[in-house]
């Protein structure tokens, strides 16, 4: 694995057969021909856990001459094994704006956490941020150090974002807060009662559904004399 220039660089090669420790990919874009490659496993685990998706590779094709500036857009994991099957690589232009999901990373001491007992609520783990792609950020960095009251909260507009990079959700949303102890315990209590209710709900279709309507006997007509 490489870095420059604030981009990774990742060694790839045309797909011919399928070989152990290789992972399949394709590389498709706006005005890019679609291109069937495979890549050293171990060597994408590491520039994924680094770049993750919203950070631009150059992608070195053998054969190639200029490296391809690409995208990680999405990943096919094996649901047994867990093991990255095949990976989609986005070329991007770079004189064009992308929009990709960038995790939020959350950093600091609440007070209202340390002193007062509160819950750390995070309401938005990741926001979709719009830029050029050679200027996408890996991750946005939170600080809840202003989170001092149960009132105190973050919200979108709040973020500290790198240059020329926009956020698309709204302003006025709610990154992360507080939660009081109280509120807490009563919306864990309220969460218990409503599953102990829908079980007893079923418990009681079920029953109904079992019980058989027995037939009547009935009474022999008495003789008559």
């Amino acid at each position: 694995m490489h870095y420059r220039n604030n981009m990774f660089e990742l060694k790839a090669k045309i797909r011919n057969k399928k070989e152990a420790g290789r992972i399949p990919a394709v590389v498709y874009g706006h005005k890019v021909k679609n291109v069937m490659l495979d890549l050293d496993e171990k060597e994408f685990i590491k520039i994924f856990k680094s770049a993750g998706e919203s950070s631009l590779i150059e992608l070195e094709v053998d054969g190639e001459k200029e490296k391809r500036p690409v995208l990680i857009h999405e990943l096919q994991v094996d649901p047994v094994t867990d093991k990255i099957i095949h990976i989609d690589f986005f070329q991007a232009s770079l004189k064009e704006e992308v929009e990709v999901k960038v995790p939020l990373i959350f950093e600091g001491v609440s007070l209202a956490v340390k002193d007062l007992g509160g819950t750390l609520v995070k309401s938005i783990s990741e926001v979709e941020v719009k830029a050029l792609p050679q200027n996408l950020p890996h991750e946005i960095k939170v600080s809840i150090d202003g989170l001092n009251t149960f009132e105190d909260r973050i919200l979108v507009k709040d973020l500290v974002l790198p240059k020329d990079v926009k956020i698309t959700a709204k302003p006025d949303e709610i990154v992360v807060s507080v939660a009081q102890p109280t509120k807490v315990e009563e919306e864990l209590a309220k969460e218990i009662e409503e599953k102990v209710e829908d079980v007893e709900k079923v418990e009681k279709e079920k029953k109904a559904d079992d019980i058989v309507d027995e037939p009547k006997e009935e009474k022999p007509a008495p003789e008559k004399k």
